[in-house]
């Protein structure tokens, strides 16, 4: 494989400590926020929402819509991912995670906020889902983009370790989601939690909103992004504008002879050929950069990206989501054991995500990746013994194990080298797409694969066979993958 390692330009715009570790918070704080207001939401949906919202039908039809509304977060992740990717590729990284916060803390706020259909009837469920809509929109841009911006604030040497924060959010959110539910369950009777009980957990999240608006306001463009040599006065010239700039230096563009650029924004209509922004580069070293970014044939990369996220994705849809199911319904062991170990094991992710971070900073991304799949590919059926073995010990063990080497470490990994393979220009865009399609496939269609499998076979193998499938694509991914740490993030062109 090609080792696209690059030493960090001394051109990228300076950033001190202070500044970073705004970024940080920043990054870790919004990531935090967009997964505890997911499970925020997703444990309403499995406790009360089908009384509050859907009372006039029987409880297995309201518990499935109740659950659908929580589905359809996700379809708005995904056009999220699009609409804010594209916009953060153009106008900044600052910007878009600027908008997004203020989505996803506004829309979960006035959930808490929202009227019941007691109140004022079919209009309750409607207004939910808009707002379970508004919600998922801006969450379909906010990981993505944190990861960007983190990687791009960070030193190269660091850039695991400072990158894996946004993996940390996730624990984070969840925590503090489940442990809020937890606490209302624990303190509060059926009837207070009914009528104002579950309001608290959505409301309370207003301050933190603020917070992270307020954190927001006050961050620094990304370092790599005011760098860019397409960028001119914060906002990205486009193909047509760059592709004018190569052809007034005299370059190759790479169209078919005799075809003019296509009119753009700034164009003169009479001419038909795109005006080149004043300050664009005009030297003959930053135009060949600029067309190497608009001719590379995009898509290798994102097929690469999309696979190593296959891997986590799916095992975290099977250990995190399907097994806490199966170990209850189908082994008859009470639900609060997996979900503990779940805890457990998202407690140890706090030094497991940090430390595989700086063991891809000393060894690389490429070694780290094949390691920790190769790992979960050995640990799968002796982890489902564990598990199965009746021994609630044994069970924790497992669960814990497998969250931390199948999920965790490799979401530590996937945070700073998918915004690695990617050149500057369509980082944004392409990370998002990458992260929000293979969740969707991976996480979403893993259970009821999983489900089925089990029920047809009656045995537990096919859980452990579908965590080896899931980590091998991961494993092949990254070995058809460059060596990406360290490459200087500034340059237009992906690094496969």
């Amino acid at each position: 494989m090609t080792d696209t390692t690059r030493a960090e330009p001394t051109g990228v715009a300076t950033r001190t400590t202070r500044d970073l570790t705004k970024a940080a918070v920043s990054g870790w704080l919004g990531t935090a926020m967009e997964f505890m207001d997911f499970q925020l939401y997703s444990l309403a949906a499995a406790i009360v929402f089908n009384k509050l919202f859907f009372p006039d039908v029987s409880p297995a039809i309201g518990l499935i819509a109740a659950m659908a509304t929580y589905g359809v977060g996700y379809v708005a992740r995904l056009a999220g991912a699009l609409y804010f990717g594209r916009m953060g590729d153009r106008i900044g990284r600052k910007k878009v995670l600027f908008i997004t916060i203020l989505l996803m803390g506004a829309s979960t706020t006035l959930i808490g906020a929202l009227p019941t259909y007691a109140t004022i009837g079919i209009l309750a469920p409607i207004l939910l889902v808009a707002l379970r809509l508004v919600q998922g929109f801006g969450a379909g841009a906010e990981i993505a983009g944190a990861t960007v911006m983190l990687a791009e604030y960070a030193p190269a040497k660091r850039r695991g370790l400072i990158s894996s924060l946004v993996s940390l959010g996730t624990n984070s959110g969840t925590l503090a989601a489940s442990g809020l539910w937890a606490i209302l369950l624990a303190v509060l009777s059926e009837e207070q939690l009914l009528s104002w009980g579950w309001r608290l957990p959505f409301l309370l999240s207003f301050a933190l909103m603020i917070f992270a608006v307020w954190l927001r306001r006050n961050l620094k463009e990304s370092p790599v992004f005011e760098e860019r040599p397409d960028v001119v006065d914060g906002v990205a010239m486009s193909r047509d504008e760059i592709e004018s700039v190569v052809e007034s230096a005299g370059e190759p563009t790479g169209r078919p002879a005799g075809e003019a650029p296509r009119p753009a924004s700034g164009t003169s209509g009479r001419s038909g050929k795109a005006t080149p922004p004043a300050a664009a580069p005009q030297d003959t070293k930053s135009v060949s950069v600029l067309e190497a970014g608009v001719r590379q044939r995009k898509g290798k990369a994102f097929f690469l990206s999309l696979g190593l996220r296959f891997g986590q994705a799916g095992n975290s849809g099977l250990i995190q989501t399907f097994l806490v199911g199966y170990i209850g319904t189908t082994l008859g062991v009470d639900k609060s054991v997996p979900t503990d170990a779940i805890v457990y094991g998202s407690l140890l992710g706090f030094a497991v995500v940090p430390l595989v971070g700086m063991l891809g900073d000393r060894f690389g991304r490429r070694p780290m990746y094949i390691a920790l799949t190769l790992l979960t590919m050995v640990l799968a059926f002796p982890m489902m013994l564990l598990i199965t073995s009746g021994s609630t010990i044994g069970l924790m063990f497992g669960m814990v194990l497998g969250l931390n080497v199948g999920v965790l470490g490799l979401f530590s990994l996937e945070s700073v080298t998918m915004a690695e393979l990617f050149g500057s220009r369509t980082r944004f865009t392409q990370l998002a797409l990458a992260k929000e399609i293979g969740g969707i496939l991976a996480t979403a269609i893993g259970p009821v694969i999983a489900a089925t499998l089990t029920a047809v076979t009656g045995s537990w193998w096919p859980i452990a066979a579908m965590l080896v499938v899931y980590s091998l694509i991961t494993l092949v991914s990254a070995l058809l993958s460059p060596e990406t740490r360290g490459r200087d993030l500034v340059r237009l062109e992906d690094a496969a």
